[in-house]
């Protein structure tokens, strides 16, 4: 059994935390069942993983596009969703209402009783409670 070191795999992966993150990575695929490329001579999986680094048993491409793929939260799609295209839909027929009449206000603030300028319209009925009848100065039991 030959000795590993890190020299011999610097040689192949120039960059010392790569190669750590590679190692890593391909050890890990060793567990999960991954097939060996060399002998395991009663070794552990991050010994082989340097193993077949220093080889060039592997395709570092490969082991680094899994690596990449595997710490990658969100993958970008350039295609819209249903979900999007729905909203986008709904979007489109909600602001064909909010269009202002020729009075100037907004069809949403006039049902409000929101008049031209900003000015709160009083007058317009209200649904929210009606507390007229409640004496202030009564506590809470």
């Amino acid at each position: 059994m030959a000795r590993v070191t890190v020299e011999d795999c610097i040689e192949k992966v120039t960059n010392r935390f790569e190669l750590v993150m590679l190692a890593a990575n391909r050890a890990r695929a060793l567990s999960s069942g991954a097939p060996l490329t060399v002998d395991r001579d009663n070794d552990k999986n991050p010994v082989i993983a340097l193993r077949e680094i220093a080889d060039e048993t592997l395709n570092l491409d490969d082991i680094q596009e899994s690596l990449v793929k595997g710490l990658q939260k969100h993958v970008e799609s350039d295609e819209l969703e249903e979900e999007d295209l729905e909203m986008l839909s709904a979007a489109d027929a909600y602001t064909g209402e909010l269009v202002a009449p020729e009075g100037g206000i907004p069809a949403a603030q006039a049902a409000e009783g929101v008049e031209e300028g900003g000015d709160v319209n009083l007058d317009a009925e209200s649904e929210g409670p009606d507390f007229s009848n409640q004496d202030i100065n009564e506590e809470d039991e």
